[in-house]
């Protein structure tokens, strides 16, 4: 090597590096999402969110086959309204449960072992439903599955919320999975609802449940929130001091049950439409046996509505916009009530369907801006539980209501009780507690 080769190589050696040089990216600057590592992150996540939008996929197919089989139940067990409303009583006997499990042992055992509990609680539901035993066998699968809807929904929730980017948008995606289950299943429900085994649907049912678990097995796999979430290169939320202050504090904040209550009505306006909109169309507007299709007009709306309404629900800002959504609801309502028409009328529910289809999704949102991270996934797990017992204690009331005044109360009751969630969202905090 000559004397100018060596002397060029120590050159390059001990220089500076060059303006080019160091303009160039290296270790942690480099951008994650054009690496290899942050692909695989994306890919992971959107495996996540895809398996959780089955699971509320699951949970919105049995709220929404609910309607097309209950003038059959009726027919079948020889019971009225009141009696029917048995099931959404235990359904939310089943909620409470799943609200206290939810607490108790999200520490302890985490999401994914959480996740498979619940869907393993609907398996034994369907099941015991899908063999049409005794009516009180019937009633008590409600508990099981009560429990493991709100579970799942729990845990769902809190996971979407707790990411860090975009969770709006995912969460209204993840909620439109819900709807979408609420459309399918009505038209599935119609059909066995005519059939002499009418009990099979829920062996449908079943088999949807039994690919739930198997997707929450291979893409969780028991792993706790903090593990998911670090296999997607998110860092684990601020830690609380321990469960037992855990559990106090989630209880002790008043926007916690603030917002909790507005979805607990909201929850039960919407399991109340999709439940006794079929009974009404029947009987006080003279639709035939496949006005069960209205139902899954409803629940299309509902899914429509967490997916096209985005832009506007950000144009407007999500907590006006709730003001907004909830007048136009009432006013359709009145429509569904005083004219007399069986094609307005399902119009007029589809439309309902739509504007109230980003109400859930809004709200889930706002617990994310509201609450303190450490406690968010905890605080969505109790109001969840809690929102969905909505689902059984409105559905019963306007069923014992039915059962004296006639199927023709539904709609007061639904009025009534959207001017109730106007009335709630006004008094649920607007900023971080």
């Amino acid at each position: 090597m000559s004397i100018v080769d060596r002397t060029r190589e120590s050159h390059s050696e001990s220089a500076p590096p060059t303006e080019s040089q160091q303009a160039l990216p290296t270790g942690p600057k480099v951008d994650e999402t054009l690496s290899p590592i942050g692909k695989k992150h994306e890919i992971r996540e959107t495996i996540q969110l895809v398996t959780l939008c089955w699971t509320l996929f699951v949970a919105g197919w049995n709220d929404g086959s609910v309607g097309p089989l209950i003038p059959r139940i009726q027919q079948v067990y020889h019971i009225g309204y009141t009696v029917l409303s048995l099931v959404f009583v235990f359904q939310c006997v089943g909620c409470l449960a799943g609200a206290f499990i939810n607490i108790h042992f999200d520490e302890k055992y985490g999401l994914g072992k959480l996740l498979l509990l619940g869907s393993f609680m609907q398996l034994v539901a369907y099941t015991l439903q899908a063999a049409a035993l005794p009516f009180p066998v019937f009633v008590l699968a409600a508990v099981f599955n009560g429990a493991g809807l709100a579970i799942q929904d729990a845990q769902a929730n809190g996971y979407v919320a707790s990411l860090k980017t975009n969770s709006e948008t995912k969460m209204g995606y993840v909620q439109a999975a819900y709807g979408a289950g609420a459309l399918v299943s009505p038209l599935v429900a119609t059909q066995f609802a005519q059939l002499r085994h009418w009990s099979f649907h829920y062996l449908t049912s079943l088999g949807v449940a039994v690919l739930n678990i198997i997707f929450l097995s291979v893409v969780f796999r028991a792993k706790t929130q903090d593990e998911c979430l670090a296999q997607i290169g998110q860092e684990a939320g601020e830690k609380g001091e321990s469960e037992k202050s855990h559990f106090r504090q989630i209880l002790s904040i008043k926007a916690v049950h603030l917002l909790a209550l507005f979805l607990l009505v909201y929850v039960g306006v919407e399991v109340t439409i999709g439940g006794w909109i079929v009974s009404f169309m029947i009987t006080v507007r003279g639709g035939g046996p496949s006005a069960g299709y209205i139902s899954a007009g409803f629940f299309g709306g509902l899914t429509l509505g967490r997916v096209v309404l985005l832009p506007l629900n950000k144009k407007i800002g999500e907590r006006r916009v709730v003001y907004l959504y909830t007048l136009i609801a009432i006013a359709l309502e009145l429509v569904i009530w005083l004219v007399p028409s069986l094609v307005g009328g399902a119009i007029s529910v589809s439309l309902v369907g739509l504007v109230l289809g980003p109400m859930y999704p809004i709200a889930m949102n706002h617990a994310g801006r509201v609450f303190p991270r450490w406690l968010l996934t905890g605080s969505i797990g109790w109001i969840t539980a809690i929102a969905t017992t909505g689902a059984a204690v409105i559905p019963f009331v306007t069923g014992a209501i039915a059962s004296k005044a006639g199927i023709q109360s539904l709609e007061p009751v639904v009025v009534a009780m959207l001017a109730a969630m106007l009335v709630l969202w006004t008094v649920v905090p607007a900023h971080k507690i």
